[in-house]
């Protein structure tokens, strides 16, 4: 028996992986994941860390980062959930890491008391960790998130059940529904689960998080869910029975309203709202086993999640009458530039002038935010001083303002078809998604020549 369980965690530990740099590397911040003790209620003796950039947001989000089964706070913050890291010093947000301490480190949703609101096991304590740290900073109630791999995905599922009224959003890698690992005799484990051999209805499942807060009528968090196709430690029926779960909380039909695929060995469906920010998001990685976020998905999963700037509606949008319009071409002047797929405009969001914040689509209105020059060495800037800046060279990679510097991943090629491109990584700016509203994130893409592809410069 004990050789099987320790088998079961040894599947369950994700490697730390090293992953791709989210953002181009800059001079490393002197922030630094600290313990944090007496923070309150905390009935399973969990460890708390927490994670405080240099320099945090006027009103910073915050993120709670749960680990896996045989982690740490330390292994996720310095492994495979770094670029969550690396985000939080480009955004300002602040992150919060439990730890489990017991035998296993896995977290526990699994007994009577881990499934219920305020029921006195592990979620518990964590709700405390979030509850200290939005005393103490100046946290956006609008956008506390929470997103787990593995045995933290499962508390993910659990948390965003248990406190709908609290999290905004979740994004759970390789997890099983909410209730899904439930047991009765005391221990974490369920093999029937764990085995993706617990089918259910939408409704069971819906109704399974709705006894987690009963008596509960409001929204649920929007929820992105991650899982490989060849997944033999949380098996892959599980991602079908989690969309299931999200659906019918949010009152949803389980057939797509968008589907695409980021990536060749990627399935994405969205239901509901099919923007960057789904109401529900599900992606499905084909011949990938549980060793999920691999390189680049956090970069989605920051996306999703809202962490990456301020919201859209910061963004100033009076009604101004356009410019004629004419082919882009490097120097001469400034002006906006507009997609041909959505007739908006590249726009910095809420005028900021902040390192790191990501660029957008709005309505054109040519303030000083949405006016950009073209310089000889192929740099295209706002305000003068800053650059748009790829904030990495593969699919999804941000795209974002930077005080420049002269790197390739600040150099574009402006093409004649209305495409432009990045020097250092050969790919496309495209607004995420083929999305066509305001507060559309853009991204660097593989250019395929859809409209979301192609821009006009007005001068």
């Amino acid at each position: 028996m004990k050789r099987r369980l320790k088998a079961m965690l040894a599947a369950l530990a994700l490697p730390l992986v090293i992953v791709s740099t989210l953002l181009a590397t800059r001079p490393a911040a002197a922030a630094t994941l600290t313990r944090v003790t007496g923070f309150g209620n905390n009935p399973t003796n969990l460890n708390m860390y927490i994670y405080v950039p240099d320099r945090v947001a006027a009103r910073p989000a915050l993120l709670v980062l749960v680990h896996y089964c045989t982690g740490s706070a330390s292994a996720i913050f310095n492994g495979n959930g770094h670029d969550y890291v690396t985000a939080a010093d480009r955004y300002g947000y602040i992150i919060v890491l439990p730890e489990a301490t017991r035998s296993g480190q896995c977290f526990d949703v699994s007994t009577p008391a881990a499934l219920r609101r305020d029921g006195g096991s592990d979620s518990t304590g964590i709700m405390s960790m979030v509850s200290w740290a939005r005393q103490r900073y100046n946290v956006d109630p609008n956008r506390i998130v929470v997103s787990g791999f593995s045995s933290g995905a499962m508390m993910t599922n659990v948390l965003a059940a248990e406190y709908p009224d609290v999290f905004s959003a979740g994004a759970a890698f390789s997890g099983v529904p909410a209730g899904c690992f439930a047991t009765t005799d005391g221990s974490l484990w369920n093999s029937q689960c764990s085995g993706g051999n617990l089918i259910k209805s939408a409704q069971q499942w819906g109704d399974q998080a709705r006894a987690m807060y009963p008596g509960y009528t409001g929204r649920y968090p929007r929820m992105q869910l991650w899982h490989g196709t060849t997944d033999t430690t949380l098996a892959y029926p599980n991602f079908g029975e989690e969309i299931k779960q999200w659906t019918n909380l949010h009152g949803l039909s389980q057939t797509p309203s968008f589907t695409d695929h980021p990536q060749s060995s990627w399935t994405r469906t969205r239901y509901g709202d099919t923007s960057t920010q789904a109401t529900v998001e599900g992606i499905s990685i084909s011949g990938v086993g549980h060793q999920l976020p691999l390189s680049g998905q956090i970069a989605y999963a920051i996306s999703f999640l809202g962490l990456d700037g301020t919201t859209p509606s910061s963004s100033p949008s009076p009604t101004v009458t356009p410019s004629p319009t004419v082919t882009p071409t490097p120097g001469g002047g400034s002006g906006t530039i507009k997609g041909v797929g959505s007739g908006r405009c590249i726009d910095v969001p809420g005028a900021s002038t902040s390192d790191g914040t990501q660029v957008q689509l709005w309505d054109c209105h040519g303030q000083s935010n949405q006016l950009w020059s073209s310089t000889s060495a192929g740099e295209i800037r706002v305000y003068g001083n800053k650059c748009l800046d790829a904030g990495g060279t593969g699919n999804g990679a941000v795209i974002q303002i930077y005080s420049c510097w002269g790197g390739d991943n600040q150099k574009w090629r402006v093409n004649s078809d209305g495409t432009i491109q990045g020097v250092q990584s050969g790919l496309c700016l495209d607004a995420v998604g083929g999305g066509t509203g305001n507060g559309t994130k853009l991204q660097l893409y593989s250019c395929h020549g859809g409209n979301n592809q192609k821009w006009i410069w007005n001068r």
